[in-house]
This record gives structure tokens, C-alpha cells and sequence, in this order.
């Protein structure tokens, strides 16, 4: 009787043990458990903190027709990628166009513009009271354009490219005696365009264009009209001859030591296209970005990623450190 009274104590001793041994494991996994929600939820939160703030609302933007393929593709990326819930509108008035548009109450956020802010619209924006900020984004190359089946005026000097759109040479013979006594037909964007206000006082030096020249709003059709026309020679930016290389030719310009054919590497202010080269920019309504975050936050992410993208869409970047010093002056703003 004592043996069986012993056995019994042992039986619930032993499982008195494994209770326990159970009982401490289940702690250990559920503290274990705690611990990895406690690192989770630490490290959710430190990604909360850490995340873009999200943004909502629209910027609108309007103006030059050149810097349009520029621009779309980065309000398309940023849309895309960074901010989904902010809608972007990217419109081509032309740059002219466009500051009217910029230049009063409840105008747009951004005027692109192939030329700088001229001083009657500096003053309109006093008037009005909106400070505005001008943003480099790009370099552009300002293309002179010719027919595919021109083989002649491969290569013309800038005092021939001068006298062709004054109307000093009616045909091309009288540029030289070797080519086609044929007419030549001007084409070039409208005076809404900055391409043309920058032909007109850089290239042109403020001397009015041939009477019959053909001057289009749009830039698709003027690259229509080039391709159709076997003795046109037209100009617009370079981003429209490099997406129609197939329709156009880009004619070499002789700047006074042999001809240079625009192209991402001779596009520079300081480089061997000087001569047609450019800034392009993007003018910011300061009110509006102070106002309204997911304007401003559009401007830095412009500065920010500009170069990344430049040469996808027929232009060159510039310098980084502008790009730099105009994303800092941005933030400042914030």
C-alpha cells in the first residue's frame, strides 16, 4: 500500500514539472511574441516617419512649346512615382501666351519659357503682387531644319541663315550657284512662342522676318510642313528635330570655324553650339507654392530630377551646382 502511495507521489510530481516547463515556454513564446510586434510596430512607425508626406490637389502649368516635352515627362514621372493623389497639368500655350495666363489672379502655378521674363511682365507681376521665381531647368540647341531629300544646304553659315530669313536670297541658287534655282520657303513657331522672340533678337538681331514666311502655333505641324516641303528650311528647338529625325534634317552652322551639328554633347553655353544655345526655364508663382504644398514640392522635385531627364526629351542639363543652389533656395521656402 505504502509502494502504490509512493508511486502516486511521483506520478504528480512529475507532472507537476512538465506543468511548469509547459507553462514558462508558453511565457517565453509570448513575450517572444510581443517583442516582434514591439519591433514591427517600431519599425512601422519609424517607416511612417520616415515616408514622403502625402500630398493632394493640382499644379497647373503653362507656357513654351519647347520646354512642354521636358516638363510632361516629369509631372508624368512624378505622378507615377512620388505623388499620385496631386494631379499635374502640363498645357503649351507658348511662352508669351503663357505668362498672360501666369500674370493675374488665380493664374497658374508654373509659366515654362524658352526666353527670360521680359520687364513689362516683371512689372505685371509687381502690380499684381506675385513674386516670381525664375527656375533653369535645361539648355537647348535652337535647330535649323530642311527637307529629308535636301542634300545641298547641308551646312550654312550664320550670315546665311540670317540672309535666308530676311529675304536676301530668294532662291537657293543665290546662296550659292551650285544649288537649285528653286525658291525657298521659311517656316518657324509664332510669335506666342519664345523660339521665335529668341530667333528674332539673337539670331535675326530684332530685323523682321521674310514677308511670306509660314509661322504655325503648333510645332507638330510645322514639323509636317518642313517634311512636305522639298525647298523648306524652318527652326524650332532641338528636342523636336531629335523626336523627327526621320522627317528632318538638322543643318550644320558655321560659327566661324567650321560647321557643328547640334547634338547633346556640342548643346552648351560654353561649348561648340554656343552660338545657338540657350537656357530654358520654368517661372514659379512663389505665392502659390507658399499656399499650396504640393506646388512647391513640385518645384524641388523639377530641380531635384531635371538632369536625370534632360536628355531623354532633346535637351542638355545644366551645371549641377545651379541645380543644386536652386533646390536649396526652394527649401528655404518650405
Amino acid at each position: 500500500m505504502k509502494f502504490k502511495k509512493y508511486l502516486m507521489f511521483l506520478f504528480v510530481a512529475a507532472l507537476a514539472v512538465m506543468l511548469v516547463a509547459c507553462g514558462d515556454s508558453e511565457e517565453e513564446k509570448n513575450s517572444g511574441d510581443n517583442a516582434s510586434d514591439d519591433a514591427s510596430e517600431s519599425t512601422d512607425n519609424g517607416n511612417e516617419e520616415n515616408a514622403s508626406e502625402e500630398l493632394e490637389g493640382s499644379v497647373v502649368i503653362d507656357g513654351s512649346g519647347t520646354v512642354f516635352p521636358l516638363m510632361a515627362k516629369l509631372s508624368e514621372n512624378y505622378m507615377l512615382d512620388v505623388q499620385p493623389n496631386v494631379s499635374v497639368e502640363v498645357s503649351r500655350a507658348g511662352t508669351s501666351a503663357g505668362f498672360e495666363k501666369f500674370l493675374q489672379e488665380n493664374g497658374t502655378d508654373f509659366n515654362d519659357a524658352s526666353r527670360l521674363i521680359k520687364d513689362e511682365e516683371t512689372a505685371k507681376a509687381e502690380e499684381l503682387g506675385i513674386e516670381v521665381k525664375e527656375l533653369k531647368v535645361a539648355l537647348d540647341g535652337l535647330t535649323i531644319v530642311t527637307h529629308p531629300d535636301n542634300d545641298w544646304a547641308t551646312e550654312l553659315t550664320t550670315d546665311q541663315v540670317q540672309g535666308i530669313f530676311l529675304g536676301e536670297y530668294t532662291n537657293w541658287s543665290d546662296v550659292n550657284a551650285d544649288w537649285p534655282n528653286e525658291k525657298i520657303q521659311t517656316y518657324g513657331p509664332n510669335e506666342n512662342h519664345g523660339t521665335y522672340e529668341f530667333f528674332y533678337e539673337n539670331i535675326l538681331e530684332e530685323q523682321d522676318l521674310v514677308s511670306d514666311v509660314s509661322l504655325q502655333q503648333d510645332y507638330s505641324t510645322l514639323v509636317t510642313l518642313v517634311s512636305e516641303d522639298t525647298n523648306a528650311i524652318g527652326f524650332f528647338g532641338f528636342g523636336y528635330y531629335d523626336s523627327n529625325k526621320e522627317k528632318v534634317n538638322a543643318v550644320g552652322i558655321d560659327f566661324g570655324e567650321g560647321a557643328v551639328t547640334p547634338s547633346l554633347d556640342t548643346i552648351a553655353e560654353d561649348g561648340d553650339y554656343a552660338g545657338y544655345t540657350r537656357p530654358v526655364f520654368t517661372y514659379l508663382n512663389v505665392n502659390n507654392a507658399k499656399e499650396k504644398p504640393q506646388v512647391l514640392d513640385y518645384a524641388i522635385y523639377v530641380m531635384e530630377t531635371a538632369n536625370d531627364v534632360a536628355g531623354e526629351t532633346g535637351f542638355a542639363p545644366i551645371p549641377e551646382e545651379e541645380a543644386k543652389a536652386l533646390v536649396d533656395e526652394l527649401k528655404a521656402l518650405q
